[in-house]
């Protein structure tokens, strides 16, 4: 269909909700990964629920793909609109719709970003703790079921969110979950679609968890020799059942572009950051508890970070790894790999990611949650590069092989996307039929974010 005529089927919208220009549809296009395809031949912003129902039913009529997009920070090509079509852009859905102190509850439009609902919930002693690094829309994280440096004590996504308002392929409006603390009523839908990286649905509203301030914060650096040393260091403390909230895993690499491009002067070995939450009293118990331990493990030097400047410091280094990482490499995309794995087998996995880098030449560095088995590979690559491209990819298949071969996932956090859509069938079996006769289900005509997640090649 030709874009003018796709304009027209949605002239209900208001004129500064649709767009056609080059360079709209060209952001639209992708994400921060290096994967890339065609742009979608329109791009719209819907400001309501209702605006989303008349889109869907739009596009459901005339079988459009649409592919909603929030702040385009995913890592492995989610809002690429492979199939072209309609860029869904959430990010004028963006108000906060109810704070509920006493329940530990807020309502969210899904293009409220991870930043503007904490300063939000922050006047009311609240914070909300899933934390992936980039400033994110929530819808997005839902989308993908994000993590992030948090997860070890506050759990990912999937843990967070309470109930979801949903509008389904053919514009039905369903609402997941209640606001209650737990259930034995129905199918879980909340777990269906959290993580569904809008292939099922676009959400519209997000009831998530919320959590008390800590009446105290501190953070620390324990530095080890060597990489095995530090993640069974990690492993460990987690084991000990210390109170940790933040446990992170920075290889020598990654401490080495922090120093060069964020200005701060940290030994160059492999080293864990960690947070503690908690009171006064508390939190000093545990980490002098934290450093025994970490001294047992090989730990040769242990910095206690109680200076609000620092702390902030560690972990906008943290944050920043990707973006520090590849400022070393210009002209050169970025491939971030993540698996997850059972805490006993994450030494060797890590060992054997470095291997894989070496052995295949990549440069490429490792950072990590080590604290829930999840870790992190950041390869720089020429994707015009048949070769570059071809080691690259050989790297991230043996990682998420070992992976698969230790009762692990080919992502933790990233998601799918098109980067791990190759390795759903081992993954799950005869369970991916099961996931896609749901996709067909909710979604019979494929209109939503096509060839993604579990859809198979064409």
């Amino acid at each position: 269909m030709e874009r003018q005529s796709l304009s027209d089927l949605f002239s209900f919208l208001k004129p500064h909700q649709i767009s056609e220009s080059a360079s709209v549809r060209e952001q639209h296009s992708h994400d921060e990964s290096y994967h890339r395809g065609p742009w979608p031949d329109i791009v719209l912003f819907p400001e309501s629920t209702d605006d989303v129902v008349r889109i869907l039913q739009t596009a459901f009529a005339h079988r459009i793909p649409v592919v909603p997009f929030g702040a385009g920070t995913a890592l492995e090509g989610h809002v690429v609109p492979v199939k072209r079509g309609i860029s869904l852009d959430m990010t004028r859905m963006n108000r906060i719709l109810d704070i509920r102190p006493d329940d530990f509850l807020v309502c969210v439009e899904p293009g409220t970003t991870r930043l503007a609902l904490n300063d939000a919930l922050r006047r009311h002693g609240l914070f909300f703790p899933v934390d992936p690094g980039a400033n994110a829309t929530i819808g997005g994280m839902t989308a993908t079921n994000a993590s992030g440096t948090n997860a070890v004590r506050y759990g990912a996504m999937r843990e967070n969110v309470r109930a979801l308002e949903v509008v389904l392929a053919d514009g039905r409006v369903i609402r997941t979950g209640s606001l209650a603390a737990k259930t034995s009523s129905g199918y879980n839908l909340n777990s269906l679609f959290v993580g569904s990286e809008g292939t099922l649905g676009v959400f519209t509203r997000i009831w998530l968890r919320v959590f008390g301030i800590p009446e105290r914060i501190v953070a620390a650096r324990a530095e080890f020799p060597d990489i095995p040393a530090c993640v069974q260091a990690a492993t460990a403390l987690v084991g000990a059942g210390v109170p940790v909230a933040r446990i992170e895993l920075v290889d020598a690499r990654f401490i080495a572009a922090f120093n060069r491009f964020k200005g701060t002067d940290y030994p160059v070995v492999p080293t864990l950051f960690l947070e503690f939450h908690g009171s006064s009293d508390g939190i000093l118990h545990d980490i002098r508890l934290a450093q025994a331990l970490l001294g047992d493990e090989g730990c040769t030097r242990f910095v206690a970070v109680t200076d609000e400047k620092e702390r902030t410091t560690l972990w906008e280094a943290r944050h920043s790894a990707a973006h520090v990482f590849m400022a070393q490499y210009p002209g050169l995309k970025h491939m971030a790999t993540d698996v997850c794995v059972p805490l006993s087998v994450l030494p060797a996995a890590v060992a054997h990611a470095h291997r894989a880098l070496e052995e295949h030449g990549m440069r490429g560095a490792i950072i990590g949650h080590v604290g829930d088995g999840n870790f992190h590979c950041s390869i720089a690559l020429d994707p015009d590069d048949p070769d570059d491209l071809a080691r690259a990819k050989a790297v991230n298949a043996e990682i998420v092989a070992f992976a698969l071969a230790h009762g692990g996932t080919c992502t933790g956090e990233h998601g799918v996307g098109i980067g791990k859509r190759a390795y759903q069938a081992q993954e799950h079996g005869p369970a991916l039929e099961v996931m896609r006769a749901i996709r067909r289900l909710l979604d019979p005509h494929g209109i939503l974010n096509p060839g993604k997640l579990v859809d198979p090649d064409e």
